[in-house]
């Protein structure tokens, strides 16, 4: 389990946040609603789904690699 206050534990919340925001930017009805403001709070989720989709790749391998390292290294 980690540990949201450590360095891995905000790099794995980061990355489930791009993730999630990415594969939501996809849904029709949730895009309107929860991607349509651009600033603010709510912009956060805007900025991680862009985040999420023009560097998929690289999102994707920091996935894999964090998984490795909370799986087997730590």
């Amino acid at each position: 389990m980690t540990n949201v206050y450590s360095l891995d534990g905000l790099v794995v919340f980061a990355l489930l946040l791009v993730c999630t925001c990415a594969h939501l930017r996809h849904v029709p009805r949730i895009k309107g609603w929860l991607l349509g403001e651009k600033r603010g709070l709510w912009g956060v989720f805007y900025k991680a789904a862009v985040i999420g989709t023009r560097l998929h790749v690289a999102v994707a391998v920091a996935c894999v690699l964090m998984a490795f390292y909370v799986l087997v290294v730590k």
